[in-house]
């Protein structure tokens, strides 16, 4: 890819997203190695830290398209900022949980905030309005694939502070590396997309009302959503609950450390061939193929005997099919109502997103506490996977509002 696609003020912007979302999602992508030494020092089953890690999500994803209405009408960068200081209060206060109840408010309620100010749909929302728009899903897939980058990165780093400082301490130093993001959102600040033979018209703007009433009642839209909860419940419940799956199985925490790294580390090349194959080939239909592979591949993981290398090609594999599904998702949005609301209405999707992320992250533990075992919600999995494909049938990139 040439520079020259890219203004220099997009490609500065670029630059601070994606370190933004690596440490933002990377540390976050972390939490699952947090699950077994919280719960052995505190006695708790897996259903307690799951709660708070699915509460995390669902509060997420409901200030989602709130937070996406002060970045559009604020700015991202005042956004993302105080995303940042939340985060750190978080960590800090989850550094120091004890109780259930004081894990469901730093884990649960204080993350869930900063991460809806620091992650996918404001940052890529703000690379939306700046980019052209046949560039529009390859930079999201840009951003989207350097920040898959601080996943890989921050699994081994997490798992050696756990293993010689405590998960306590842990969580400090990620709280201090968490502080980079306030000075990093200065960088988001490359003005608004115009295309050099735009023709000014008079014609009156729609309102933040007359957006949500159009949303409202196009279904295709819904239909994006519906798959977006798929999307959701899959990486949660595998990001949370595989570490512990494997300890059951008799791996050690490196396994799934090692997993978690893989996926990060091919999530990086799934995120950015998904924005490039965005800019050249249907969208949904490549949604289709996503949701689809990822349920034969969870398929083949529980058929095939349970060795370290099936684990890995395992992470491998989904890795690739990760958060491929978020340029593609997000480029539809900008595609079916412009760029001007881009990330109140991606904030929408998005939390239908976080839905599917509580019950993945939640059920997963109820299951574990119930039957010692994740049988059931392995079934519903892939039982999801096919609804995922079937759904995007219905989602097009029709043009219903113009930016």
């Amino acid at each position: 890819m040439s520079d020259s696609q890219f203004s220099k003020p997009l490609i500065y912007m670029l630059i601070g997203a994606a370190i933004i979302l690596a440490l933002s999602l990377g540390v976050r992508h972390a939490f699952g190695l947090y699950l077994v030494p919280m719960s052995d020092e505190f006695g708790w089953g897996h259903n307690v830290f799951s709660l708070a890690i699915a509460m995390q999500n669902l509060i997420w994803g409901a200030v989602q398209p709130f937070t996406g209405a002060l970045a559009d009408k604020y700015g991202s960068r005042l956004v993302v900022a105080t995303g940042g200081l939340l985060y750190v209060i978080g960590l800090l206060m989850m550094a120091v949980s004890s109780t259930g109840i004081l894990l469901n408010i730093s884990a649960g309620l204080i993350l869930g905030l900063a991460l809806s100010a620091t992650s996918f749909p404001i940052l890529l929302s703000a690379i939306g309005r700046a980019a052209p728009p046949e560039k529009r899903s390859l930079a999201m897939g840009i951003a989207s694939a350097a920040g898959s980058f601080g996943q890989f990165i921050m699994l081994p780093t997490t798992l050696l502070l756990l293993q010689n400082i405590g998960w306590s301490a842990a969580l400090v130093v990620s709280a201090i590396l968490i502080a980079l993001i306030m000075p990093l959102a200065a960088m988001l600040k490359a003005p608004t997309y115009a295309a050099p033979n735009a023709i000014t018209t008079t014609q009156a703007a729609l309102s933040f009302k007359d957006i949500l009433i159009i949303a409202k009642n196009h279904k295709p839209f819904w239909f994006l959503a519906l798959g977006f909860l798929v999307c959701g419940f899959q990486v949660v419940f595998i990001g949370i609950h595989l570490p512990g799956y494997l300890i059951d199985h008799g791996f050690n925490a490196t396994t799934g450390t090692v997993f978690l790294a893989l996926v990060g580390l091919f999530n990086v090349v799934g995120t950015y061939t998904a924005g490039w194959l965005g800019g050249k080939y249907s969208k949904p239909h490549l949604l289709m193929g996503l949701y689809g592979l990822r349920g034969i591949a969870i398929i083949a993981f529980l058929l095939l005997p349970l060795s370290t290398w099936t684990v890995y090609a395992f992470g491998v594999v989904m890795g690739l099919l990760w958060l491929s599904t978020v340029p593609l998702t997000n480029g539809i949005v900008a595609n079916m109502f412009g760029v001007k609301y881009l990330s109140m209405l991606s904030g929408i999707v998005f939390f239908t997103h976080q839905v599917g992320s509580f019950f993945g992250g939640w059920l997963g533990g109820v299951n574990h506490d119930m039957s010692g075992n994740y049988n059931v919600i392995w079934m519903l999995s892939i039982a999801l996977s096919i609804l995922g494909v079937i759904v995007h049938f219905w989602v097009n990139e029709e043009q219903v509002v113009h930016d």
